[in-house]
């Protein structure tokens, strides 16, 4: 499992951090766009912000277990969210994606669920085009006045953080900011390339750097500002969806990768303390059995 995992984890990370700049670049366009439309009087649903009344918290866990930790530490995150919107008065209702936080939600009637979703191990605009359909069903209608993100952001190979952002309403300064007002966008990323050495796993550290270039002056558009706005929001929330599900699926991959190394370790750990004790056992019973034959060879002339 710690091999196939490996095999997978590059993969995975390569998508990440190769889908980070068009998600960031998209939403600095759309910031741009849609400052040139706050002088005009333009209704845009994805943008407007209304008093929150009711959350979509879309929860993004795995779909297999054995990797450490991973899973629950996404479900503790999402019920420290819970339980402050309970607090402040807050209503909401789940946006399940993957099997173990579906499973988690089921056998809590309790808490309310708009849909659970199963995970795929290779996620694709085609799944994130389904998602996002669906909370943009929930949004525009009005049933809910915010959608939060909850998914596991991919730092390395040895750490990964559970992040929230806003998805919905796009953030009037165009950054993609978590809860606390603190940018989840990574300027440096490191890539963790995994290697043999004579016969052994090695990994190599890389910096990679991705320059964002920055919007200076105005804009010149051929088309309205508002077709461009309503063709770009679109690919904003499937974008976003896709990172977040490209995050989780890296992250989840190292934790499994580290979680079975860890577990091989133990397992040769166990096995020499186990091979001691029974050679132990062994010594003694040999010795106590020599013992015994040198005790009832005596001999009566």
């Amino acid at each position: 499992m710690k091999l196939v995992a490996a095999a997978k984890v590059r993969r995975a990370q390569e998508a990440v951090v190769n889908g980070r700049p068009f998600s960031e670049n998209l939403v600095k366009v759309l910031f741009n766009v849609n400052s040139q439309l706050q002088t005009e009087d333009i209704d845009i649903p994805l943008t407007q912000i209304r008093t929150v009344k009711k959350i979509a918290l879309v929860v993004i866990t795995g779909d297999r277990g054995l990797c450490g930790g991973f899973n629950n530490y996404v479900l503790k995150k999402a019920e420290e969210r819970m339980g402050q919107l309970r607090k402040i008065g807050v209503e909401y209702t789940i946006v399940s994606i993957g099997k173990k936080g579906n499973g988690y939600f089921k056998r809590r009637p309790y808490i309310p669920v708009d849909r659970l979703i199963d995970g795929e191990s290779a996620p694709t605009t085609k799944e994130a085009q389904s998602i996002a359909d669906e909370l943009f069903s929930l949004f525009v209608s009005e049933d809910v006045d915010k959608v939060e993100l909850l998914y596991t952001r991919f730092v390395s190979l040895i750490k990964s953080d559970p992040v929230i952002h806003t998805l919905l309403p796009l953030s009037p300064q165009g950054e993609v900011c978590d809860i606390n007002g603190n940018c989840v966008d990574a300027a440096d990323d490191e890539m963790f390339r995994l290697t043999t050495k004579e016969g052994k796993f090695s990994v190599e550290r890389e910096i990679v750097r991705t320059e964002t270039p920055e919007f200076s002056g105005v804009l010149t558009f051929e088309q309205e500002p508002i077709q461009i706005l309503d063709a770009l929001l679109p690919l904003y929330l499937n974008s976003q969806i896709l990172r977040a599900l490209q995050e989780s699926i890296a992250s989840e991959l190292a934790a499994r990768m580290n979680a079975m190394n860890n577990a091989s370790d133990n397992a040769r750990d166990l096995n020499k303390s186990l091979s001691i004790s029974y050679n132990r056992q062994r010594q003694a019973k040999i010795t106590g059995e020599i013992l015994e034959i040198v005790a009832g060879s005596t001999v009566t002339i």
